[in-house]
């Protein structure tokens, strides 16, 4: 495959927000799956101070040749000031799954 695939994680902060966009990414063909996991309880520091807040992780399922759209579609809506919007390169996978997220991708709906 020469396509690169990634996996973009993004928190929010409540299950209606998660939702939302989940169904968005996918609808546009920013991804081609979104697994929402509830249950985070994220820490962290904020202008000075530590703070902490429960979080549910949007898992994206995506190419490389929509990243840069997808993040602003995520940054643009976002409730956070500073929303976290981190890629990692997916490697390795079940051939048939990474042909998946290609034929998933990068179509607007």
């Amino acid at each position: 495959m020469s396509e690169s695939h990634l996996l973009v994680l993004c928190t929010l902060p409540d299950r209606e927000s998660a939702e939302r966009t989940a169904e968005a990414v996918v609808d546009r063909g920013l991804a081609a799956c979104v697994s929402i996991v509830p249950g985070l309880t994220s820490i962290y520091r904020w202008q000075g101070k530590r703070e902490s807040g429960e979080e549910l992780l949007l898992l994206i399922k995506t190419r490389e040749s929509v990243y840069e759209a997808l993040q602003a579609f995520l940054a643009s809506g976002h409730p956070y000031e500073l929303p976290e919007i981190i890629a990692v390169p997916i490697s390795r996978g079940l051939p048939d799954y990474l042909a998946w997220i290609d034929t998933n991708t990068g179509v607007t709906r």
